[in-house]
């Protein structure tokens, strides 16, 4: 492998088979022995072609033999536009939003553009012909950059110190579809959740402790309590669904890596799975359902949007799989 440096520009290569089928994040990293970060930045940045198209997906599955170029001079890529479908409800106070994979919720850093909140603010100032000041969002919940589905937005003074009260106190409905690797069982999984159970990742102090960790000092954790159920056995891999009785940062992908069965797709928190990784172009986890109640009305509010196709296909195909077996 060949270490890139700022004076060296187009670079092209042809994926070996030895990389076939793997995540471009991943291809780019092993091509040119970056780091993660920087492997996904350049994707990100619009400085990867795959046969001549810049790709921006650092999660989808490159084919053996496909020219891949490196061009390091390459414009951004103007951030995309979010489509009106995705808006799911829209009123003064909130805005509820179908958030597609591979969008961050807000910005990592101030480098990052794109994000959903800068293009559901970009989308009501076309909706609404504000030619002045972009409409103002308030954060009260976010989704991981690879998660895909419903998320809730405020518009009002109102609506930010109601909905931050109901996430506090855990009274909305919110609930998840997984595909994670291995046969799981319906179960509720409570755990204390802290920043670091000792090996860089957040995690349980229950699993850190099982597994003779250090975490930093002094930590009590956060209780974390997700309910899970079974939905269908699948070829090494079950359907899930998941109910948040808390909201932690990572939360059901932690529940779930450390009972043994990491969500598909997740890198993070796969490092320590013993059986095969099951191939995903991204993380298989979705959410399905939102409810709260509607700060001015007071009426609860409730919606649900079913998997997206990235999902379906790979149920399928791991459906397909175990019905072929013997």
């Amino acid at each position: 492998m060949t270490k890139t440096t700022p004076q060296q520009r187009d670079q092209r290569h042809e994926i070996p088979e030895t990389l076939a089928k793997k995540p471009l994040d991943i291809v780019v990293r092993t091509l040119f022995d970056v780091s993660w970060t920087k492997a996904r930045d350049w994707i990100a940045g619009g400085k990867i072609q795959l046969d001549g198209v810049v790709t921006v997906d650092s999660r989808r599955l490159v084919r053996g033999g496909t020219h891949l170029l490196l061009q390091m001079n390459a414009p951004r890529p103007r951030p995309n536009s979010l489509e009106d479908k995705r808006i799911v409800f829209l009123d003064t106070h909130v805005v509820v939003v179908n958030k597609p994979p591979g969008v961050s919720t807000v910005p990592y850093d101030e480098s990052e553009t794109g994000t959903l909140d800068e293009r559901v603010r970009d989308l009501l100032a076309r909706r609404e012909k504000n030619k002045g000041a972009r409409p103002a969002l308030g954060i009260v919940h976010r989704l991981d950059k690879e998660t895909s589905g419903l998320l809730v937005f405020t518009r009002s003074w109102l609506a930010k110190k109601s909905l931050t009260q109901q996430f506090r106190e855990h009274t909305t409905k919110r609930r998840y579809l997984a595909i994670a690797h291995g046969e799981v069982k319906s179960l509720t999984i409570t755990t204390h959740l802290v920043q670091d159970r000792g090996d860089g990742l957040r995690g349980s102090l229950e699993a850190m402790r099982a597994r003779g960790m250090r975490g930093t000092g002094g930590q009590e954790g956060q209780l974390a309590i997700t309910h899970v159920e079974a939905l269908e056995k699948l070829d090494g891999a079950t359907l899930i669904s998941c109910k948040l009785e808390t909201g932690r940062t990572h939360q059901i992908r932690i529940h779930l890596s450390e009972s043994g069965h990491p969500i598909l797709g997740d890198r993070v928190y796969s490092r320590h799975f013993s059986g095969e990784l099951i191939p995903a172009p991204r993380l298989m986890l979705h959410a399905t359902e939102l409810g709260f109640v509607h700060p001015a009305t007071n009426s609860p509010m409730h919606w649900e949007e079913p998997m997206p196709d990235d999902m379906k296909e790979t149920l399928t195909r791991l459906d397909h799989t175990r019905r072929r077996q013997p």
